[in-house]
């Protein structure tokens, strides 16, 4: 298969999860702006999640960018990311249907924790199909940022269930840090 393919495919799943979070959303009954403070949790969850989805979508385009050789293994690797993805929509509408309660954040935390283990299963597949002098492998290095976040996802599970404001930082501290597109691959590519 062609990576182009793999790419085209990935972006339509990833535009699809992001239209079925929006359909969460649902319109207020009530035209002032007291008829919106109940929806205040779930659009909040929503964005966390837009954002995250957005991340995703930003680093898998790099990393198929530097990828010259698909293989099965990175094909199942790349479904793998996609089934947590994919569940994103789910978990972001139990999370703010429920104000952000133990649960539902500590469950999303899970599903963030599982996507970040996906995200690095594909990168060392497409590292290995394309052998550890390639430009990806050499881009990425020790990849510490794609080490340390899961860490801080699972961390955070447990902390759900003591603070739920203090897990939901602990996500968006993860956001934060890859919010701005890693430049490793861009800059390899270009030089």
């Amino acid at each position: 298969m062609e990576k182009d393919r793999l790419q085209a495919f990935s972006d339509g799943v990833i535009a699809i999860l992001i239209t079925i979070m929006v359909l969460e959303l649902k319109v207020p009954h009530g035209s002032d702006w007291s008829a919106l403070r109940p929806l205040v949790p779930v659009f909040l969850s929503y964005v966390l999640s837009f954002v995250n989805l957005g991340i995703y979508w930003n680093n898998h385009h790099h990393l198929l960018s530097a990828t010259r050789r698909i293989n099965g293994t990175v094909l199942w690797a790349n479904l793998h990311l996609l089934f947590w993805l994919s569940l994103f929509s789910f978990f972001t509408a139990w999370m703010g249907e429920n104000h952000f309660d133990a649960l539902p954040t500590a469950a999303y935390g899970v599903v963030l924790f599982m996507a970040g283990i996906a995200y690095y299963i594909l990168k060392t597949t497409i590292i290995a199909a394309q052998g550890p002098d390639s430009t990806l492998a050499t881009a990425l290095g020790s990849d510490v940022k794609g080490k340390i976040s899961p860490v801080i996802y699972i961390a955070a599970v447990p902390i759900a269930f003591l603070n739920h404001w203090v897990a939901l930082a602990l996500y968006v501290l993860v956001a934060l840090m890859w919010f701005v597109p890693d430049p490793r691959i861009e800059t390899r590519l270009q030089g």
